[in-house]
């Protein structure tokens, strides 16, 4: 008997799709936690290559399961702080971000068949990376002052912007090209 995702309620299937994204979230995050470039703050994140996957082919179920992700990772490495408030609300909206603008602001449909889709890729690659960097950074900064704020910004820049680049537009490619995923539309 095979479970066919089209016949289940629209609360059923945004909660079993989330529960999965959430399980692949932590699959490739946790391995990783015990490179942290600041203890407890920050570490090198190869699952912020999944920012746009989660944002373009599954929307607010995407960006619901990164967040919840990242925050059971906070937990289960024993990094949950105050300011992993803040971080709940920049992994929500980082991949949130590609979401809008491939749903509302482009005038094309996503691809990354072209070099002008690629460089439309890059930057919101880019302005995602920022407002994380921005959301968190200065919480940090409110509650725990003797953090190094330029290297926490600088980290969390990086790791959301160089591993979307590197590691997440393949996969996109791989997943729309090879494997038929369909992004999220209009």
């Amino acid at each position: 008997m095979s479970l066919k995702l089209s016949k289940l309620s629209k609360p059923v299937r945004f909660c079993l799709i989330t529960c999965v994204l959430i399980l692949v979230y932590l699959i490739i995050a946790i391995p990783f936690k015990v490179m942290s470039v600041i203890p407890g703050f920050t570490d090198i994140r190869p699952v912020m290559l999944l920012k746009p996957v989660y944002g373009i082919f599954f929307g607010i179920p995407g960006c619901i399961a990164f967040a919840i992700g990242n925050l059971i990772g906070d937990i289960i490495s024993d990094s949950l702080r105050w300011s992993s408030i803040a971080g709940f609300a920049a992994n929500f909206l980082g991949p949130f971000v590609f979401y809008v603008f491939w749903t509302r602001i482009s005038k094309t449909p996503f691809s990354l068949r072209t070099g002008k889709s690629i460089l439309k890729q890059l930057a919101v690659i880019v302005v995602s990376s920022v407002i994380e960097a921005l959301i968190i950074t200065p919480a940090v900064k409110l509650i725990y002052p003797e953090i190094d704020m330029l290297l926490l910004f600088i980290t969390i820049f990086l790791n959301g912007a160089a591993f979307p680049l590197m590691l997440g537009i393949p996969l996109m490619i791989l997943m729309q090209e090879e494997l038929g995923f369909k992004p999220i539309t209009r």
